[in-house]
């Protein structure tokens, strides 16, 4: 069985997220999901930048948004953000946003980025070098010869 990796971020909902009626616009919902990314990247060693500095990109070509409840200018968003587990070299992230205050579900759904080399932008068909020694570090692939 996979280890789940998990990291939670507490954001605060700014002034020019929220419209006229102080209702936070849908649009930052996907970016609360980027906060989760940065977050989670933080926590397990996966930055942007450190993938960048292993030679990639990772851009974001499948994003979806559940829309439970509405956030509000002055509320917390609890950002949940897990890993997905796939063989394919691609990264796959779980969201659930709660308010804070009430622990009310407002929103969740999925993100899904692929490996670009940079100097070319070539789409990564097998899961890059670094990236496999980050799976195995984390215990999402065991290493050869070791039986479970």
């Amino acid at each position: 069985m996979n280890p789940v990796l998990t990291e939670s971020a507490n954001i605060l909902v700014k002034f020019n997220e929220a419209d006229p009626l102080g209702i936070v616009w849908h649009g930052h919902y996907v970016r609360y999901f980027e906060d989760g990314r940065e977050a989670f990247g933080e926590k397990y060693g996966l930055r942007y930048l450190d993938i960048y500095n292993e030679g990639y990109t990772v851009p974001v070509v499948n994003v979806q948004c559940n829309y439970k409840r509405s956030l509000r200018y002055g509320d917390r968003v609890i950002v949940q953000t897990n890993y997905v587990n796939t063989a394919a070299a691609k990264i796959k992230f779980e969201y659930k946003l709660y308010n804070f205050v009430t622990g009310e579900l407002v929103a969740d759904g999925t993100s899904v980025q692929v490996f670009l080399d940079v100097p070319t932008s070539t789409l990564q068909l097998t899961i890059p070098p670094f990236f496999e020694k980050w799976k195995t570090t984390h215990g999402l692939i065991l290493p050869p010869n070791n039986v479970k």
